[in-house]
């Protein structure tokens, strides 16, 4: 059910995100002071290219200062927007009982855009 999932979020859109979320990496990349935060759409980039069957967890570590500091520098500069974008097409799509599956991966994905500094994706 998981392959069937993670096809139709590809052909709907999924392959679309991933796509925007490595150019964006690519422009951070080239920036020294950006490379962390290129890291962290990569990461993104990766759950939106297969999200059925994977999920966030936080790790120990994550409470640290570092980590604190840069998901707050993350969500100043545009990580606000991405998570509001991920809840308005979860919520688009939740209106449907289709669609539930993918809004639910769309709500997964607003947390970890939320704050992407302190997590790891972990197959379920």
């Amino acid at each position: 059910m998981r392959l069937a999932g993670n096809v139709i979020w590809l052909l709907t859109g999924g392959i679309i995100i991933a796509i925007e979320y490595l150019i964006g990496s690519i422009f951070l990349i080239i920036t020294i002071v950006g490379i962390p935060f290129g890291i962290q759409t990569i990461k993104l980039a990766a759950l939106a290219l297969w999200p059925f069957g994977r999920t966030t967890r936080v790790h120990g570590r994550a409470s640290g200062c570092l980590y604190i500091l840069m998901n707050i520098i993350w969500i100043i500069t545009g990580g606000i927007w991405v998570t509001l974008s991920h809840l308005v097409l979860g919520a688009i799509l939740c209106i449907t009982i289709i669609g539930i599956p993918f809004g639910l991966q769309h709500f997964k994905m607003a947390s970890l855009a939320l704050n992407p500094f302190g997590r790891d994706i972990v197959e379920v």
